[in-house]
């Protein structure tokens, strides 16, 4: 009878660990690219171990008792007293476990909230259903333009076969250089939208009538995809972001194209 609740109990953790690492494989958070993305990341994973060691134990406790100590084996239920003992115990151990997950929880957060000495700022306008971009500070200051999805209608009426980055494609990305810390100022044309960019460590609600807030600093070239991540009408889920990160002069040369792209269209305007 022993065997049976080991092998149980086996069944169990293995059950457990195999979920977890499925998860961690197909299900789990992007491959971080920015300082707070990766602390992000890490305490993630730690908690998931945590609460995978607190399952295992509980679990395992329980289903030993129950196999252990049924009726058929001629247990009778035992009548359990007061013990202030354990009540404190069993207090302490979780008080303790959530200050060990809340610290470097909070310190985190903290640093997502330190906007201060960017190296430049770009404003983004939620709107229904695209976004805005304004240059305002650092290199490529005074560049505007929106950003809406490119998907084409066809691959979304299942006409035509779906892209590789299917509902997260635009026609405008928001170009930075790598290695430079970018303040994002969020605000909303008509209703609530969100600025999400996992793979930055970015999460940042866009509120009309109010200006919002956040950073990122990206580690290495590359283009990261998001989208609006705050339920805002009908076509919600077609307000893709893509974030391209560039070396500091292939980033130059991108800011003298966009000049020289305003200026062409200038004369043209004129011109009509």
């Amino acid at each position: 009878m022993r065997s049976k609740s080991a092998v149980t109990l086996a069944g169990v953790s293995a059950l457990a660990l195999y979920s977890s690492m499925a998860l961690g494989s197909k299900y789990n958070l992007p491959e971080p690219q920015s300082v707070i993305a990766k602390d992000i990341y890490d305490q993630h994973i730690i908690l998931m171990w945590i609460c995978l060691v607190i399952f295992i134990g509980v679990f395992g406790v329980m289903f030993y008792s129950v196999l252990k100590h049924r009726k058929s084996l001629g247990y009778k239920a035992a009548n359990f007293h007061h013990s202030t003992a354990v009540e404190i115990i069993w207090t302490v151990i979780p008080c303790l476990i959530l200050v060990v997950m809340a610290w470097p929880a909070t310190k985190t957060v903290i640093a997502m909230k330190d906007t201060s000495s960017p190296d430049m700022t770009i404003k983004a306008t939620g709107y229904q259903w695209m976004w805005g971009y304004d240059y305002l500070q650092g290199e490529g200051e005074g560049i505007s333009f929106f950003s809406k999805l490119s998907t084409t209608r066809a691959q979304i009426e299942n006409k035509a076969p779906k892209g590789e980055n299917y509902l997260l494609e635009v026609d405008n990305r928001v170009v930075v250089p790598v290695g430079k810390k970018v303040r994002i100022i969020l605000t909303a044309n008509d209703v609530l939208h969100a600025w999400w960019v996992p793979a930055l460590g970015i999460k940042q609600d866009a509120i009309p009538g109010f200006i919002r807030d956040t950073w990122f600093k990206a580690d290495k070239p590359g283009i990261y995809r998001g989208q609006c991540a705050e339920l805002c009408g009908k076509d919600h889920g077609f307000m893709p972001i893509v974030v391209e990160v560039l070396e500091a002069a292939e980033y130059t040369k991108w800011v003298a194209a966009q000049g020289t792209s305003a200026v062409k269209t200038s004369m043209h305007v004129e011109n009509k």
